[in-house]
């Protein structure tokens, strides 16, 4: 089967449906938008083996000291800034373990940057700054299949011998033979032609979504389905956080707010002593004896 062309990208193709968008009315408009937006989840579906994979791959490698890079441009930049920036905070990590880059730097975050995803030596660049390593993951997130930092990215970390996978709405591009893994999302044609922040975007976050939640679960950052090692930065999350150990433990609201603070508002600390009936310190050292596994330390 012969490579597809730039011109053939399924995401530059026009939607037939949407061809006189300028002569629709308002609800015309945002009711066939909700239509076609309601094919991407079951395209998501299909590629749920795919992810799977990546997860366990990314976990594998994490546990092993390998860290985890999301490379993009444009609109598929933005949503790897997105989802590694919420990490950290909600998942208690190292922004080290997990980091997104974007072709043209923090500029492109909230503006164009002329001509930053043109550049194949950038995305290489910008791998070497963190002295890519063969334990490390790098995800390239490119909805055409063809940016060229994208691919630079991944072709480089190919050579480092890193694990590469791609994220896609066009399954037969350059950037899908660059990649170990590839979840290619193909939604189709865009109501607005080319404009890859619509469906194609969407899918990007699902995906994106399921990746980095998937991962920080399977490496104990979750208890049941609760956010344990959530960073406690101000007040709200300061009332998140005892309303977890009353709802994880059984304890009340009083108790909770108690082995938060003798826990130095660590939850994972404080859980283990509402649940067992131990201090602090106890708790703490149950915790390292576990190797900082929570349901081993609580013996469950």
């Amino acid at each position: 089967m012969r490579s597809l062309t730039k011109d053939e990208r399924r995401t530059e193709q026009r939607l037939p449906g949407s061809k006189n968008l300028d002569r629709m009315t308002t609800a015309e408009i945002v009711r066939l938008m909700n239509r076609e937006d309601r094919k991407v989840a079951e395209v998501v579906g299909r590629e749920l083996p795919a992810i799977a994979r990546a997860v366990d791959a990314i976990v594998a490698a994490i546990r092993a000291g390998g860290r985890l890079f999301y490379v993009g441009a444009g609109s598929s930049g933005r949503m790897a800034v997105l989802d590694a920036a919420e990490c950290p905070p909600t998942f208690g990590i190292s922004p080290k373990m997990m980091r997104a880059f974007i072709a043209g730097g923090r500029r492109a975050v909230t503006g164009a940057v002329e001509g930053a995803e043109d550049s194949v030596a950038n995305g290489e660049r910008d791998l070497r700054r963190v002295k890519l390593t063969k334990k490390d993951v790098v995800v390239g997130i490119a909805a055409s299949g063809t940016t060229p930092y994208v691919l630079g990215a991944m072709r480089y970390a190919r050579k480092r011998g890193a694990m590469t996978v791609a994220v896609t709405s066009n399954r037969r591009m350059a950037v899908t033979r660059l990649a170990r893994i590839a979840i290619a999302t193909e939604v189709g044609p865009e109501v607005l032609t080319g404009s890859t922040r619509l469906k194609a975007g969407t899918s990007q976050k699902m995906v994106l979504n399921m990746l980095s939640t998937a991962v920080m679960v399977r490496l104990g950052h979750v208890y049941e389905n609760l956010m344990i090692d959530a960073v406690l930065t101000n007040e709200k999350l300061h009332e998140r956080a005892v309303r977890i150990l009353t709802e994880a433990s059984g304890a009340s609201v009083s108790a909770a707010e108690h082995a938060l603070r003798a826990a130095g508002h660590n939850m994972r600390v404080g859980l283990v002593m509402l649940k067992l009936g131990v201090d602090a310190k106890e708790a703490r050292k149950r915790l390292t004896a576990a190797g900082g596994d929570l349901r081993e330390a609580l013996g469950e």
